[in-house]
């Protein structure tokens, strides 16, 4: 039998601890470490991260937008560093935020979750706001496949506080709750299976941490069993400190996400960056 991905993501966090080490090559950062401005650079970029990250952290998050700007060689260069971390070990993380219905939803979940694809990763980043139901089948087909999926509930960028916040009703329940805690109650029933007691689902939700989430009504009984995926660490300002300030009982299930302020160590300090900022994590949940 496929071993879960909240398995695999549990026994990576419990061996390399809970930093999520994204490989977001901007523009600027190509000028930084003296890449140019075009597919080459970015596979080089993103291998240099990858080797890096092999053995000192858990999971890597390619961001795919900057992989796509530079279209079918952009992707090339993706599938390339995704298949090295892979290689290496790591659990890789597709930042893709694909959000669909139907047929087009399949397309995406057989592009970024299917065993072989030329950009087969171990877990994705979705959009619920099509409705949290429109993404059922592809959370079965990730359960299936031994994947993961993160699904958008709470995010960092605050633009998204009035539409994650808003109230919603339950129509066949009649309780009312936030469109955050609607959606992570709506897509982690595969969490509740009895295939992952005692462990993490397949299932996980993005949430900010910089997000107050006793305010989008994430309590901690919600996100039992849930891998949480947590930006805003590092240049957004959230602190090693915040992990367990924000997430309390559930911060051992959370990847604490940092990207630039890693990536601007720079090629020959970057491996430096990812041990110190593992280490101080590690330190704050130990304490």
């Amino acid at each position: 039998m496929t071993e879960s991905f909240g398995a695999r993501l549990r026994t990576a966090m419990d061996r390399f601890g809970p930093l999520c080490v994204g490989i977001d090559p901007h523009a600027a950062l190509l000028d930084q470490w003296g890449l140019a401005q075009d597919a080459d650079g970015l596979r080089a970029f993103g291998l240099a991260v990858v080797d890096a990250a092999a053995g000192r952290a858990a999971v890597v998050k390619p961001q795919v937008a900057f992989f796509e700007r530079f279209g079918s060689r952009g992707f090339a260069a993706l599938e390339d560093v995704m298949t090295a971390a892979r290689d290496a070990g790591l659990i890789v993380l597709a930042d893709a935020k694909r959000g669909d219905i139907g047929s087009t939803m399949a397309g995406y979940a057989a592009a970024w979750l299917e065993a072989g694809s030329p950009l087969e990763a171990d877990a994705v980043t979705i959009s619920p706001y099509l409705g949290p139901d429109s993404l059922r089948d592809t959370l079965t087909t990730a359960v299936r496949a031994g994947k993961g999926v993160f699904v958008l509930a709470a995010t960092s960028n605050p633009e998204a506080a009035s539409l994650q916040t808003a109230r919603t009703i339950d129509v066949a329940g009649g309780d009312e709750q936030t469109v955050a805690a609607r959606v992570t109650r709506d897509v982690t029933w595969a969490n509740r299976s009895s295939a992952f007691d005692g462990s993490l689902g397949p299932v996980g939700v993005v949430i900010g941490a910089t997000v107050d989430r006793s305010e989008l009504g994430l309590g901690d009984e919600l996100l039992a069993g849930t891998p949480i995926l947590a930006p805003g660490f590092g240049a957004q300002g959230a602190t090693a400190q915040d992990l367990t300030a924000r997430f309390g009982a559930v911060a051992a299930n959370v990847l604490a996400s940092e990207s630039r302020s890693i990536l601007a160590a720079g090629a020959d300090g970057i491996a430096q960056a990812i041990s110190t900022r593992n280490a101080r994590y590690q330190e704050v949940l130990r304490d």
